[in-house]
């Protein structure tokens, strides 16, 4: 079983200015990958999701792929 990322780092929060670990967590086409296939903890999850969907709409990363 894959350990969780932010779980192995010891992570509690997840910022959405940090546009490097974000774009690991998004697919080609800027969608968010399912935790199956991350291996993150549903927790951690939530608070990745947050983080995209804060970073786009701040403009750091794109809603979708051009």
């Amino acid at each position: 079983m894959v350990q969780c990322f932010f779980c192995s780092q010891n992570l509690k929060d997840i910022d959405y200015k940090e546009v490097p670990l974000l774009r690991r967590f998004v697919s080609g086409q800027a969608k968010i990958i399912d935790p199956k296939h991350t291996g993150i903890c549903a927790g951690h999850q939530r608070k990745l999701a947050q983080a995209i969907k804060r970073a786009r709409f701040m403009g750091l990363l794109p809603y979708v792929k051009r």
